[in-house]
C-alpha cells in the first residue's frame, strides 16, 4: 500500500507473526529492523519509549512528515522488532488518511515494497510482480515516484542523518 513516501509492505508492528512473515516475504536480512508507522507521538508509549524534552522538540518540528527517527527501545519483548539493536525507527506520516488508518490498526511496520536489493515498487503492478500471491491484499492505485523517508538518529542531543530522503534536514537547526 502507499505510505506517505513510497509503497510499503505493511503489517501490525505488535504482531510477531506479521513481522516474521514480512521478513520472509521481503527476503530481508534479519539483522535490519523495519520502520514503524505511528498515528501520534503517544503511540511511542506502546514501545516503552518516553522521549525527553529535546527529542520531543525535534519530533514536534519534523512530524508529521517524511522523516523516520531512530529511538532507543530496549524492551526485550520487542526483540522481534528491534532485532537486538535496542532501537527502532518511527515515522508519523503526513498523510491524514494514513494516520486515520493507523489509529484503527495500531502501529504498522512499513518497509519498502520490494524484495531486498531491488528498487521499491512505484505502483501496484510492480508490487504484484514482486510478491504475487504472497501478500493478503494490495491497496492503492497511484504511481509514487517519491523518495524513501529521511532517516535520522538522535544521540547526545545531536541529529545524525543516516539517509537523505524525502525531507532535507539541517542537523544544527534544532539547537535553539
Amino acid at each position: 500500500m502507499p505510505t506517505d513516501t513510497i509503497y510499503g509492505l505493511v503489517g501490525s508492528a505488535l504482531s510477531k507473526n506479521a513481522v516474521k512473515r514480512i521478513y520472509t516475504i521481503k527476503g530481508r536480512s534479519p539483522k535490519k529492523p523495519f520502520i514503524v508507522l505511528i498515528s501520534s507521538i503517544g503511540d511511542l508509549q506502546l514501545f516503552g519509549i518516553k522521549p525527553d524534552s529535546f527529542i520531543k522538540k525535534v519530533l514536534s518540528r519534523i512530524w508529521p512528515g517524511g522523516v523516520s527517527v531512530i529511538l532507543p527501545c530496549k524492551n526485550k519483548k520487542l526483540f522481534y522488532l528491534h532485532r537486538g539493536t535496542n532501537s527502532l525507527a518511527f515515522r508519523l506520516p503526513e498523510n491524514k488518511s494514513l494516520r486515520g488508518l493507523l489509529r484503527k490498526t495500531g502501529p504498522l511496520v512499513a518497509p519498502s515494497a520490494n524484495p531486498e536489493g531491488v528498487l521499491p515498487a512505484k505502483n501496484l503492478t510492480e508490487a504484484k510482480n514482486y510478491f504475487k500471491n504472497k501478500v493478503d491484499f494490495y491497496a492503492g492505485d497511484k504511481n509514487i515516484k517519491g523518495l524513501p523517508s529521511t532517516l535520522i538518529k538522535i544521540k547526545n542531543k545531536k541529529i545524525i542523518i543516516l539517509r537523505e530522503g524525502a525531507v532535507k534536514i539541517n542537523p544544527t537547526g534544532f539547537n535553539n
